[in-house]
């Protein structure tokens, strides 16, 4: 679950937060965008207050076990893209849960409606283009606010991209893709209506969402075993260094 969830509610999160006015002093070397990031998150406010949230709480009135039945569909169609990319990473094991989970889900399953696999053991074994460009030592590039999209960094945003590419999602045609898209996010920001405290605590949540945002990436480019963090002076320029003497096991 964490897998799935931790992006999309990293991407919420920068729909939904409250603006902070940026210290003139302080300039992260990560951010160096930081006065279009900043109202690029005012606009993202203004979208989840007056569309998002809204049409989130319309959704969440559908029954449960349909939505469940929806969100599996969708979240099936991404694994030849897990299978793909652990392929890459020489995550062979991980390519074959991912392949059995797509070939379970699909027929048993019931297109993917019913997640057969994960009672069998058959964990979600996720991974996308963009980490795999982490891997193989791509620098991640700027990050960004982008204005209805929430927190990336290029190679991030540009590997789902690709992502989208692979069969059976470069098969679907617009309203189907969009409504893949839409499913998903709309459960997120259900989910994420718990969560809202965590960043309106904070002095700053515009930095709470960036730093939240750095955080999950480098675990998911990690498998969620990072290395020691990065002083703020190197600013994170290169995720993919060193990250070969981590997994030379």
């Amino acid at each position: 679950m964490k897998a799935y969830f931790l992006p999309i509610l990293i991407v919420l999160l920068g729909l939904s937060g409250c603006a902070t006015a940026p210290d003139d002093n302080y300039s992260n070397p990560r951010d160096p965008f930081e006065e279009f990031n900043r109202e690029a998150w005012d606009f993202n406010q203004s979208l989840d207050d007056y569309v998002v949230w809204p049409v989130a709480r319309t959704y969440g009135k559908i029954p449960q076990p349909v939505r469940t039945g929806l969100l599996n569909a969708a979240e099936n169609l991404g694994e030849p893209s897990h299978l793909l990319n652990n392929t890459l990473q020489g995550k062979f094991k991980d390519a074959g849960v991912s392949f059995w989970r797509f070939l379970i889900n699909s027929t048993v399953g019931v297109l993917g409606v019913f997640d057969v696999a994960t009672p069998m053991g058959l964990t979600v074994r996720e991974e996308a283009f963009g980490q795999t460009l982490a891997v193989w030592g791509v620098s991640d590039g700027p990050y960004l606010m982008l204005p209805a999209l929430g927190p990336t960094v290029p190679v991030d945003r540009g590997g789902d991209v690709v992502d989208g590419l692979y069969f059976p999602l470069d098969d679907l045609n617009s309203p189907l893709s969009i409504a893949r898209l839409s499913i998903k996010l709309l459960e997120k920001r259900l989910q994420l209506q718990e969560q809202q405290a965590l960043m309106q605590n904070s002095l700053d949540p515009y930095s709470f969402v960036r730093e939240a945002y750095f955080q999950n990436w480098r675990d998911q480019v990690y498998d969620g075993n990072p290395p020691a963090e990065l002083t703020e002076e190197e600013g994170l320029e290169d995720l993919g260094d060193d990250f070969y003497d981590q997994f030379d096991d």
